[in-house]
């Protein structure tokens, strides 16, 4: 299975090529927001976009023959993502810049990239560490994306193939539960507190609206002030998000790797839908609106696909209401479940009770025709064995 991998490194840029990287940046910019606005809203095809407007791309923003051919992928993938979502494509604000293996090109040797621009093709040095020499080393990178960052300096977004290693057949799982008290916690007993996650988004969510509230009003240059102030907090939250994630996806790969099992997640599309139809105070709406339970999915994805794990979707219904040891519907308050059955009687940590009935869930799609638990999640019993008699004559 292939693998694409996003590499970020930093660009070395002198004074000259930063105002031919910003002359790029810009005229890509505009050309997007140009063809936007002249073309069909129904052109999705970028053969068709070319078509109609490829000439008038090169004569009025001096763009390079295969730039302005990106300018029309590039707009015809964000018109395929607008249709789905049902809405139109919003203005390009810029600061990027696609490019293909025509305009693009690696040298590990010396460790530059070359990049065409408007005014011809440029040489930069890269700024990397290990990791990235290390992602990069022995790789022929045939895509990337020029980026500017909010603080001026320049990234390219080198995207990386790799062949993955083909996921073990193992038979045990680590069972998953992800939640918003506790950020994920697994069948094995570890978990991951999310309340310090709960105190950084509310402090930030304060501070905005504080920060809102005196832009609206007040002097000229508190206005100023409070609109900079907010452009540099932009993004601080959702970085350290993303960390979090990285760390517990980072966790429970290792684990797994280290026990050797797959992983059984819950699947969560449309939790938020659901929710939402449910009456909740403000905080509670952003707060779930906030939770990036998708994007800890998708990072234990792809760390598992490249350590050869492999990652069981299962269904949620009734996870946390069913007892993990005889299967029968709990009473689940908070943070505590019990059992009901006379026979069991188990208590515990709902959370932890949740991640081992998701484990024997992805047991049992991890091996259809193995286990019972579906029919004894239904009240069935097994049937006894059938015998057959051979008779001797």
């Amino acid at each position: 299975m292939t693998q694409v991998l996003t590499i970020s490194c930093k660009l070395k840029v002198s004074a000259s090529q930063a105002v031919k990287l910003e002359a790029t940046l810009s005229a890509f910019a505009q050309a997007l927001n140009w063809v936007n606005q002249n073309t069909p809203e129904k052109v999705v095809n970028p053969v068709k976009l070319q078509s109609l407007c490829y000439r008038a791309i090169r004569t009025r923003f001096g763009l390079s023959s295969n730039l302005a051919q990106q300018v029309c992928r590039r707009l015809a993938a964000a018109r395929k993502v607008a249709q789905q979502k049902n809405r139109p494509v919003k203005a390009f604000k810029g600061g990027f810049v696609t490019y293909d293996a025509r305009i693009f090109s690696f040298r590990e040797k010396d460790w530059t990239v070359s990049l065409t621009t408007v005014e011809g093709r440029e040489r930069f040095e890269l700024d990397v560490g290990s990791y990235q020499r290390g992602m990069l080393a022995g790789s022929h990178p045939k895509a990337a994306t020029l980026v500017k960052r909010q603080d001026g300096s320049y990234f390219i977004q080198i995207c990386v193939e790799s062949e993955a290693p083909e996921p073990e057949s193992a038979v045990k799982a680590i069972g998953v539960d992800l939640g918003r008290r506790d950020i994920a916690h697994t069948s094995e007993g570890e978990n991951w507190n999310g309340q310090q996650l709960n105190q950084v988004r509310d402090h930030y969510s304060h501070l905005r609206a504080a920060l809102q509230r005196k832009a609206g009003k007040g002097t000229r240059s508190t206005r100023r002030r409070c609109r900079e102030l907010l452009q540099r907090l932009s993004g601080r939250e959702r970085r350290f998000q993303t960390w979090v994630n990285h760390c517990i996806s980072k966790s429970i790969v290792a684990r797994a790797q280290a026990t050797r099992s797959f992983i059984a997640l819950e699947d969560l599309t449309g939790i938020r839908e659901r929710v939402n139809q449910q009456p909740r105070s403000k905080t509670e709406r952003r707060r779930l609106n906030s939770w990036a339970f998708y994007q800890l999915r998708q990072f234990v994805h792809y760390k598992a696909a490249r350590a050869g794990i492999q990652v069981v979707v299962v269904p949620p219904a009734y996870s946390s209401q069913t007892c993990h040891r005889c299967l029968w519907l709990g009473q689940r308050e908070g943070k505590h479940f019990r059992c009901v059955n006379p026979a069991c009687g188990w208590e515990g940590d709902a959370d932890l009770n949740g991640a081992n009935v998701i484990a024997l869930l992805g047991v049992a799609v991890n091996r259809p025709r193995g286990p019972w638990l579906a029919c004894q999640l239904q009240g069935y019993q097994k049937p006894a064995p059938y015998r057959l008699a051979v008779g001797v004559g």
